[in-house]
């Protein structure tokens, strides 16, 4: 299976294929990096693509990452998903803007291109016309994902410092933990079904979450994200071994995923 990852030195990349499952896989560095994808059973066996969107970049003392679910019922969810992933991650590694204000107009900025982009997959000439139409009516409402994303700043020992900056829309998982102790409260009554991103018009729902925090040096922190794909892990505090996180990946009780699924844990001190 290929991948679009690298490992080199203090850098690392991982960006899930919706084409493809991704095993819990790991990766060492100043962050430890946890990250999976599967699509749902009825899904996979239909050929297509998954809706989630999982990324994460590392390089010395950053980290950039995000998450995104395609709302399903848009048109091309997973399109939606895969840009919005993709422009996050290099907005992360380019802004200098970090106001909830800059964060806004930017979403609001990349409708114009992500709509030129959703126009390039309009249905082909052979499809039934009243299926056209249907296409073509939801085509005209646009494209639309839930997302989290994120960038760590770590202190190191003569800037004992950092700081963790995220944003989101939508009612995907994060939560946070410092020192063992989950903290995730910051973020109550924040999750909604209702909010997310469309090509057609930006934010839905009301403006995003942006929310920062200081990094102190030598402090244990953890995030897990995850997709209602991994609804299961919502009642569990602990860190989870691998073994157990790929059982719930590959979810034998219900004879395989229900929904699709994207998990990125990130730990540090």
């Amino acid at each position: 299976m290929k991948i679009n990852s690298a490992a080199t030195g203090d850098m690392f990349t991982f960006i899930s294929s919706q084409a493809q499952e991704q095993p819990l896989a790991s990766h060492s560095g100043r962050v430890l990096c946890r990250y999976a994808y599967g699509r749902a059973m009825e899904t996979l066996l239909q050929g297509e693509n998954g809706q989630d969107f999982v990324g994460v970049q590392t390089y010395g003392d950053v980290c950039n990452f995000v998450l995104c679910d395609g709302v399903s019922m848009s048109y091309q969810g997973d399109f939606a998903a895969r840009f919005l992933g993709n422009t996050l991650l290099d907005w992360l590694d380019h802004t200098r803007d970090w106001s909830s204000a800059g964060f806004t107009d930017f979403m609001t900025s990349i409708t114009e291109s992500a709509s030129a982009q959703l126009r390039r997959l309009a249905p082909p000439g052979g499809v039934p016309s009243l299926l056209r139409e249907v296409l073509e009516d939801k085509q005209r409402m646009g494209s639309q994902s839930m997302y989290i994303c994120g960038r760590i700043e770590l202190p190191i020992s003569r800037k004992k410092q950092g700081r963790l900056w995220m944003a989101w829309q939508g009612d995907s998982r994060l939560r946070f933990w410092k020192d063992g102790l989950e903290v995730s409260e910051h973020f109550d009554d924040t999750f909604r079904t209702n909010e997310r991103w469309s090509t057609l018009t930006g934010p839905v729902g009301g403006k995003p979450h942006v929310y920062q925090t200081r990094l102190d040096y030598g402090m244990p922190m953890r995030l897990q994200l995850y997709t209602d794909g991994l609804a299961d892990l919502d009642p569990i505090h602990q860190v989870l071994p691998d073994e157990l996180i790929q059982i719930l990946l590959d979810a034998p009780h219900t004879e395989g995923l229900q929904d699709d699924a994207a998990f990125l844990e990130l730990q540090w001190s």
